[in-house]
C-alpha cells in the first residue's frame, strides 16, 4: 500500500508522475529548479523526460519523513524495471526548487 506524503506539493509531484502528467509536474517546480540523481547534478527537464515520462515512470511511496519531504519509494520504469529509491525535496513557497534522488 502506497503512503501519501504529508507535504501537498510533494504529494502532487508523486501524483503527476503516476498519472503521466508532465505539465502538472512542471507546474509544481520553480523556474530554476535543480536536481541530482545518485549525487550527480542533472539537467532536470531532460532527466524527467528520459527517466519518467518517456518510459512510463511510476512511484510507489513506501515511507515519508521530514514532513513528507523525504521519501523512500519503489520507482518503476520501462528502462530499469523496479528499484528502491530515495527522494528528498526542497519546497519553497509551495513549489519544488530542488529534488535529489538515487538508489536507496
Amino acid at each position: 500500500m502506497s503512503v501519501t506524503p504529508e507535504d501537498p506539493t510533494v504529494a502532487a509531484f508523486v501524483s503527476a508522475i503516476n498519472s503521466g502528467d508532465r505539465d502538472a509536474l512542471f507546474a509544481l517546480l520553480t523556474p530554476n529548479a535543480t536536481m541530482t540523481d545518485d549525487g550527480s547534478e542533472r539537467d532536470l527537464a531532460g532527466w524527467v523526460d528520459k527517466e519518467i515520462f518517456s518510459v512510463g515512470g511510476r512511484m510507489d511511496v513506501e515511507t515519508a519523513s521530514d514532513g513528507g519531504r523525504s521519501l523512500t519509494a519503489t520507482f518503476t520504469n520501462a528502462t530499469y524495471g523496479s528499484m528502491r529509491t530515495r527522494w528528498a525535496f526542497t519546497v519553497t513557497d509551495g513549489r519544488i526548487s530542488r529534488f535529489d534522488t538515487g538508489q536507496a
